[in-house]
């Protein structure tokens, strides 16, 4: 499969199985295109020659056969005749998304999870639930050494002590099972303070901080419950946090919505306030709420990620740069087959833990007690479930099939595709079409920091 674009004065060739990239002259994407239609050479000759001469013609087909020849152009799909083989891999769990505290301190309009309630009650996760939910993981880890724990709400900070307490169990661990955890947490702000910093950059391999962007945008959705905006408050500690962990390690993570398509504005006034690693994302909802993405935003929102794209070449260049993750990829390093293919791992390797230890297969499904998989005390005890997260795979949608970008989604997000379309093997045709654009601007912007190592 070949995807051809132009963005930003490059022509674009992506060869879809290899992952192969080249930015190539007119007269190649011209030939390229051709082939790809099925056309011989000698009729891409005859439908080119009066835009080329013969002997430009004849090195242009020249170089796209050494390029087929050595791999990396119209490269056959070798993972979809192994697809039944890679659904029997066996698989461990590796990571936890701990919700030590379902509760919060604001009312975040566009919050999947009902200010921390998960469509039930408000409730703190017990210092008990925690060992059992590492011990779980420990226990199902198999021969892996690396775990990873998120800590997550609604608002971790309002259990701070049982999040430190868990830190300091899972360290004890460490030693006696050969374990080696990389804690993050994700918070609002609200409690964060100089104690909370301090372990954090001691003992958390990453900490999310949340901020929507523009003040105006933020304290729209993300106020406290009496109204009040929270830009003020979270801003500075924000600002001193990512300093004190050198620009590193942490995300300042947005969500824009209907309200703010102009989101590139909320990206720059992040990175303007010196932030280095930056994620705003989409808000996922019910195409009824008014703050929801729809089809007709979509021109609007691929702009705005063509003039964030620009603006970031222009700002590496000048020296201050910064890091948008929706347009970091690795083209260099080859892709991680399984990764590729499955995605986050949610239902498999990746579970959720309820603050009463119940186990789901992301956060995203915490609340439907369809997909309660189980509980701390006595594991998994649904595991048709999880091997129905386990088939879950870009062949098994048949939208992904034809699609360019599937091997840096992996299919997209299983509880989307359930929210949208009732299954977890579909789609979400606006994020879809979203990750495409981005996928095209990463490998935009890729170009042209090579062409300016050259």
């Amino acid at each position: 499969m070949i995807h051809q674009y132009k963005s930003n004065g490059y022509a674009i060739v992506l060869d879809v199985n290899s992952g192969s990239v080249h930015v190539v002259d007119d007269i190649v994407y011209d030939c390229i295109a051709l082939l790809d239609q099925g056309c011989s050479n000698e009729e891409v000759t005859e439908k080119l020659s009066a835009s080329y001469s013969g002997e430009d013609l004849k090195t242009a087909l020249k170089e796209i056969q050494e390029l087929t020849d050595e791999g990396m152009l119209f490269t056959e799909d070798i993972y979809e005749n192994a697809i039944e083989h890679f659904k029997e891999r066996p698989t461990v769990v590796k990571a936890l998304c701990l919700h030590i505290a379902h509760d919060c301190n604001l009312a975040c309009k566009y919050c999947f999870a009902e200010e921390g309630e998960y469509h039930g009650r408000r409730a703190l996760m017990s210092y008990e639930v925690g060992k059992k939910a590492l011990d779980f993981l420990i226990a199902n880890s198999g021969s892996r050494r690396n775990l990873e724990v998120d800590f997550f709400g609604g608002e971790p900070l309002m259990n701070w002590q049982v999040v430190k307490d868990l830190v300091a169990y899972g360290r004890e661990q460490e030693k006696i099972h050969n374990k080696n955890f990389r804690f993050t947490l994700t918070t609002n702000g609200v409690l964060v303070n100089d104690e909370v910093m301090e372990f954090c950059n001691k003992e958390m391999g990453n900490v999310v901080m949340s901020i929507d962007g523009r003040k105006e945008v933020h304290d729209h959705m993300r106020p406290f419950r009496k109204g009040a905006g929270s830009y003020d408050l979270v801003v500075p500690k924000f600002q001193k946090w990512a300093e004190s962990r050198n620009q590193d390690k942490y995300y300042a993570r947005g969500t824009f919505t209907h309200y703010n398509l102009d989101f590139s504005k909320d990206v720059l006034n992040l990175a303007d306030l010196g932030f280095k690693q930056i994620s705003v994302e989409p808000v996922v909802a019910p195409s009824d709420a008014d703050y929801a993405l729809q089809p007709e935003d979509l021109p609007k929102l691929f702009e705005e990620y063509d003039t964030l794209a620009k603006e970031m070449i222009k700002r590496n260049k000048e020296g201050n740069g910064f890091n948008f993750f929706h347009f970091m990829i690795d083209l260099t390093g080859g892709p991680c087959v399984y990764k590729s293919l499955s995605g986050c791992g949610s239902g498999t390797e990746y579970l959720a833990v309820t603050p009463w230890g119940d186990l789901y297969p992301c956060h995203q499904f915490v609340g439907n007690e369809d997909f309660l998989l189980g509980n701390v005390d006595e594991g998994i005890t649904k595991p048709a479930i999880c091997k129905d997260f386990k088939n879950c795979n870009v062949y098994a949608k048949e939208a992904c099939k034809k699609c360019f970008a599937r091997f840096y989604c992996s299919g997209g997000c299983a509880a989307n595709s359930y929210n949208f379309k009732g299954k977890i093997d579909d789609v979400y045709e606006v994020g879809c079409e979203l990750e495409r654009k981005r996928v095209e601007c990463a490998i935009m912007i890729k170009a042209a920091m090579a062409e300016e190592e050259v």
